[in-house]
């Protein structure tokens, strides 16, 4: 046995003998161990503290996202707005109104945690901006038919 304390690690492994390791440097084939005790033995263990950090974190990373989802809604609104330049019968600017009204509905829900409610949210504004500028293209495109119409009936005269 003196002959192998004097040897290194690598030659007594070439040789075959067997050097005798702590147990926590045991190697994996030594010993009858199953799958799950290999595992218990050589993995971390998650404590209870350790979950509960891991689902703060998913939250603060599902807030981030419907965070940016809901600013990039509200900068759409802000930058469709811009095509209302029209005014109501109060003599207000549809642009203006919009944008209150946006405001407003952003403020009311600013605080709203439950996740389906913000999705819903998110997708019901969505759909509200497309459905305002769809709707605007389509005025436009009539005003543009119409005017044409008018030149052409003007022109002929």
């Amino acid at each position: 046995m003196r002959r192998t304390a004097n040897m290194g690690f690598s030659s007594v492994i070439r040789r075959g003998l067997s050097p005798r390791l702590p147990s926590p440097w045991r190697s994996l084939h030594e010993g009858p161990d199953t799958i799950d005790e290999l595992l218990d033995r050589h993995l971390v263990k998650k404590s209870p503290k350790d979950n509960d950090e891991d689902d703060e974190l998913a939250a603060q990373r599902r807030l981030t996202s419907t965070r940016r989802e809901a600013l990039s809604l509200y900068r759409d609104v802000l930058r469709a707005s811009r095509f209302f330049a029209w005014s109501d019968a109060r003599g207000v600017p549809w642009r203006e109104v919009l944008r209150e009204n946006a405001r407003r509905e952003f403020e009311e829900a600013r605080f709203e945690r439950d996740p389906e409610v913000v999705t819903r949210l998110l997708i019901g504004g969505r759909d509200a901006v497309q459905k305002a500028l769809d709707k605007l293209v389509e005025g436009s495109k009539k005003r543009v038919e119409a005017e044409e119409q008018q030149r052409r009936d003007g022109g002929g005269r």
